[in-house]
């Protein structure tokens, strides 16, 4: 439609408003239990940030502000949809998804990283997705293995 229809300042000003879709995974949508509540409250969070936005006067204005809330709702929408949720392991002799996983690098470093979903995945708060290299590298193994990530030697001490 031509912006000469529209209330809006101009082309560029409509253009501001269609921001595109956040990407979406193509693998499973694993989530923990927290996991799911995590996305569920995003997805809240989002509409609300959208309603918010929705009640502002000014058309221009109003699309300017709900454009990202309305992306998000997309988002947390299509993924609270596709969530599966993983229970958490009641076995502890090989890595799987939700584990919380020890290891030494051949560099001497340790490291511990809980197996969650791709939406929950923080590296710096201590948690990887089990489609990063290292989790699928480490998924299947026991305490003793040894595997190869990245050029380095990686030995599972721990599993949680």
């Amino acid at each position: 439609m031509s912006v000469a229809f529209v209330k809006e300042e101009s082309a560029e000003a409509a253009s501001e408003t269609l921001l595109p879709d956040r990407p979406i995974s193509p693998h499973p949508n694993l989530v923990t239990e927290a996991g799911l509540r995590a996305l569920e409250l995003q997805l809240e969070q989002a509409r609300e940030a959208f309603d918010a936005a929705s009640m502002i006067e000014d058309v221009n204005e109003r699309r300017r502000q709900a454009a990202s809330p309305l992306r998000d709702l997309r988002y947390f929408a299509a993924r609270v949809r596709a969530a599966q949720v993983i229970p958490d392991p009641v076995s502890f002799d090989t890595v799987a998804f939700g584990h919380t996983v020890t290891f030494s690098r051949d560099d001497g470093r340790v490291q511990t990283y809980r197996v969650v979903g791709e939406d929950e995945a923080d590296p710096k708060a201590g948690s990887i997705s089990f489609v990063s290299p290292v989790a699928r590298t480490l998924i299947g193994k026991t305490i003793g293995d040894i595997v190869s990530v990245g050029g380095q030697e990686l030995e599972v001490i721990a599993i949680a």
